[in-house]
């Protein structure tokens, strides 16, 4: 194992980093690793704000905050009608529980959005991420075609994979794909029938 090229290429690879992977669990193991601490630096990047209202979404989005609102809503309408009508504090139809509420929702609504913005940014990042790799993978997958053909060549080898072999060793150009993709969503949607 030791003489094995592949071995000494990703050791090499990842300069002064443990030893090559000795299974494919281990290897799971260091990518979920890397995974998590690709997610914490981001978590370490979060302002304080940030923070509050990523705790203020995550709690409103609990049954215990469900509850907590039952019972305070609850309490404050069974109260105000139960009470003699002198020492309701918020009469029906309970204008000051509206206020209370109202304001709740737009703070609310203003957490879930910092939230939201946050974890979209997170997410365009890994979108990023993962187009630079599988472009990377793209690169070497079509040097590794080429290779193999010269090595082919070199032993020999019956060569005649076809026209599939050329196409997938040629480089793909991301901008060609994209403009492929919008084509084919443009003309799915002219021939879309109206559904009014």
């Amino acid at each position: 194992m030791a003489d094995d090229p592949t071995v000494q290429t990703y050791s090499s690879r990842e300069k002064g980093r443990r030893s090559a992977p000795r299974s494919a669990e281990e290897l799971t193991r260091r990518n979920v690793d890397r995974v998590l601490a690709l997610e914490e630096a981001e978590d370490r990047k979060a302002t304080a704000a940030e923070r509050v209202a990523d705790a203020v979404t995550v709690f409103a989005g609990t049954i215990t905050f469900f509850w907590i609102n039952v019972v305070v809503i609850g309490g404050w309408v069974g109260a105000n009608l139960l009470l003699p009508r002198y020492d309701e504090i918020d009469p029906f139809p309970f204008p000051l529980l509206t206020l209370v509420l109202s304001v709740e929702a737009i703070f609310l609504a203003i957490f879930i959005l910092m939230s939201q913005n946050r974890a979209a940014r997170i997410s365009e990042k890994r979108s990023q991420l993962d187009l630079q790799l599988n472009m990377l993978s793209e690169q070497e997958n079509s040097k590794m075609l080429l290779m193999l053909e010269q090595i082919g060549k070199a032993v020999h080898a019956d060569l005649r994979g076809g026209p599939d072999v050329d196409v997938l060793a040629a480089a793909t150009r991301p901008e060609s794909l994209s403009q492929q993709i919008d084509e084919a969503v443009e003309a799915k949607e002219h021939h879309k029938p109206d559904k009014r």
